[in-house]
C-alpha cells in the first residue's frame, strides 16, 4: 500500500512540473469509463482494482474520480462497439476497454481518439501501430506455463484439448496458438479438438461435455480465457473423469480456486485481475493529466497449486 502511494505521489509530482508533456493542472473530478469483453465475475475483479486505485487518488490529491462500468451483456463486438460509442458522446476523461477483436474494434478508438479522449487497453495488447497503453501480463508466457505443466503431469503422452474462449479477443487468440505451439513439440501429445466458448461457463461446460464424449480417451484440458476453466471443471466432475482428466486452468476466480481444492484441477496460471485495474486507472489519470505513460505495463502471473492454495487467498 505504501508503495502504491508513492506511485501516486511521483506521477503527481512529475505531472505538475511546468513543460513536461504539456501536463494539465490537475482537476476536481475526473470521469474515467471501463467497458470489458462481457458481464463476467473476472471484471468485477479488475473493477475493484480500479476502484482503490481512484481511493487512493482522491486521498493523496484531492480530486475526486469516478469509475462508471459499462459492460456488454454478451460478448459481442457491435455491442461493446456501441457502448464505447456512448460513453464518447459523454466525454470522459479516459476509457478503458478489454478488446474482442483487434480490427473490429480499431474504428471506435480512432473515434475516441479524434474526440481527445485518451484509450487505454487492458487485458489485451493494443491494435498494431496505435500508441495506446497496454496493461496486462505476457499471455503466451501463460499459457505456454499452463501446457508444459499438463504435459508433465500426463508424462508426455495423451489426447489433450483446448478450450479457445472468444474466437477474435487478442489474448485469447495469443493464448490459443501457444497453447497449439506447446503440444506441438511432444511427438506424445495429441491435440484433438478445440472449443470456443465465448467467455461463457455455461457455453464452456457443454462444449467440454460433447468433446470427452467424443473423445474418451481424452487426457487433458487446457484454456484460453477465465470461464472456460470453470466450464471444463464442471464437466469433469460430471462425467466422472475427476483424476481421470487433467485440467491445468486459468486465473483465479473463486470457482476456479475451488476446483483445485477438490482435486478437479491440477493448478492455475493467473493473471491479476485487481492489479490490472488499479494501473488502468493511474494511467488514464496520468494520461489525462498529460503525463506520457509507458507502452507496455506488465502485471505479471501466478501460478495456483493445492500446495501454494490457501497463501494465495
Amino acid at each position: 500500500m505504501q508503495m502504491h502511494k508513492m506511485l501516486v505521489t511521483l506521477a503527481l509530482s512529475f505531472a505538475l512540473v511546468p513543460g513536461l508533456a504539456d501536463a494539465a493542472s490537475p482537476k476536481k473530478e475526473y470521469r474515467f469509463v471501463m467497458v470489458p469483453k462481457v458481464v463476467h465475475p473476472w471484471f468485477e475483479e479488475v473493477l475493484d482494482g480500479m476502484k482503490d486505485a481512484a481511493k487512493m487518488i482522491e486521498e493523496q490529491t484531492g480530486s475526486k474520480v469516478v469509475i462508471e462500468y459499462q459492460a456488454p451483456q454478451h460478448a459481442d463486438v457491435v455491442e461493446q462497439n456501441s457502448i464505447v460509442e456512448r460513453a464518447i458522446a459523454t466525454k470522459p476523461d479516459g476509457i478503458v476497454i478489454d478488446l474482442l477483436d483487434e480490427k473490429g474494434n480499431r474504428a471506435v478508438l480512432d473515434e475516441a481518439l479524434a474526440h481527445g479522449i485518451p484509450i487505454t487497453i487492458f487485458d489485451s495488447v493494443p491494435p498494431a501501430g496505435m500508441p495506446l497503453t497496454g496493461i496486462g501480463n505476457d499471455f503466451c508466457e501463460q499459457a505456454q506455463i499452463a501446457s508444459e505443466r499438463l504435459v508433465t503431469l500426463l508424462g508426455g503422452k495423451g489426447e489433450v484439448a483446448i478450450m479457445r474462449g472468444f474466437p477474435t479477443a487478442p489474448n485469447h487468440l495469443i493464448r490459443a496458438k501457444c497453447h497449439e505451439q506447446v503440444f506441438a513439440k511432444y511427438p506424445g501429445i495429441k491435440l484433438v479438438a478445440e472449443g470456443i466458448d465465448n467467455d461463457d461457463i455455461g457455453t464452456a461446460q457443454s462444449q467440454a461435455a460433447a468433446i470427452m464424449q467424443a473423445h474418451p480417451d481424452l487426457k487433458g484440458w487446457v484454456e484460453c480465457d477465465a470461464a472456460g476453466p470453470i466450464g471444463v471443471g464442471h464437466a469433469i466432475q460430471e462425467a466422472g473423469k475427476v483424476g481421470k482428466v487433467q485440467e491445468v486452468g486459468l486465473d483465479d476466480l473463486k470457482d476456479m480456486l475451488q476446483l483445485i481444492k477438490d482435486g478437479v484441477a491440477d493448478s492455475s496460471s493467473s493473471t491479476r485481475p485487481q492489479m490490472q485495474g488499479y494501473w488502468s486507472t493511474l494511467v488514464m489519470w496520468q494520461t489525462a493529466l498529460g503525463v506520457k505513460t509507458p507502452k507496455t505495463i506488465d502485471t505479471g502471473i501466478a501460478i495456483i497449486t493445492k500446495d501454494n492454495l490457501t497463501a494465495y487467498k
